[in-house]
């Protein structure tokens, strides 16, 4: 075929074109270039472009709940804008659309004090926030960042996704509320002892006592 280099048994070159520029767009994680397909593909520049073209126009002929557009220079597969509420739908299955109250508060703290420990934060909070730490970190808008020398605990930092969220261009820019938050040093001592266990599996002391599950559920 003159619009394809000379296939060799095992290389992508010998495999049928379309299903293999499918496989591929389906693993990319930005917008592919036809020159970065056809050399994946071992096929010359042209035929891959024409092959791309020939999908995009077969999705939309067949009414595909997904479609192959070229974007910022390169394709990717997108889903088709009309069935963008089913993938909302999917995306926010057993989450909240909005951060608690509990959340948010959480949030503030790690954000004028990062890096901070979980410890540190419920120190400020006056309660465990090991629940609500779990779930600023699956929203992605904290992030571990190394270890406290002193203790080995894990401290915890905003991302940049947070940046986004919250429209900033920097950290510089939060509003100037941080001498406003109580000293976590001054308080940790007094309140430590009161919080729950870190410990997910340690005992709770205490006959009758509250499981650290059942704490969480209280946050």
């Amino acid at each position: 075929m003159s619009e394809e280099h000379p296939a060799r048994p095992g290389d992508a070159a010998a495999l049928e074109l379309r299903p293999a520029l499918e496989a591929v767009l389906m693993v990319v994680d930005e917008p592919a270039t036809v020159d970065h397909l056809a050399k994946v593909t071992g096929r010359h520049r042209r035929a891959v472009a024409a092959a791309l073209e020939e999908l995009a126009e077969e999705y939309t002929r067949q009414g595909r709940g997904f479609e192959l557009r070229m974007v910022a220079g390169g394709w990717r597969f997108y889903t088709r804008p009309q069935y963008a509420a089913a993938v909302e739908a999917y995306a926010l299955d057993g989450q909240q659309a909005r951060l608690t109250q509990a959340a948010l508060e959480t949030l503030a703290v790690v954000a004028y004090r990062q890096p901070v420990s979980r410890s540190r934060v419920s120190a400020v909070r006056g309660v465990n926030c090991d629940g609500v730490m779990r779930t600023l970190l699956q929203r992605g808008l904290v992030e571990e960042a190394g270890a406290e020398p002193e203790t080995g605990a894990i401290l915890y930092t905003t991302t940049t996704y947070f940046l986004e969220r919250m429209g900033l261009r920097g950290l510089d820019e939060l509003p100037e509320l941080a001498p406003f938050l109580p000293e976590a040093d001054a308080i940790e001592a007094e309140t430590q002892e009161a919080l729950p266990s870190f410990d997910p599996d340690a005992p709770e002391p205490g006959e009758g006592a509250m499981t650290t599950t059942e704490r969480l559920t209280e946050l």
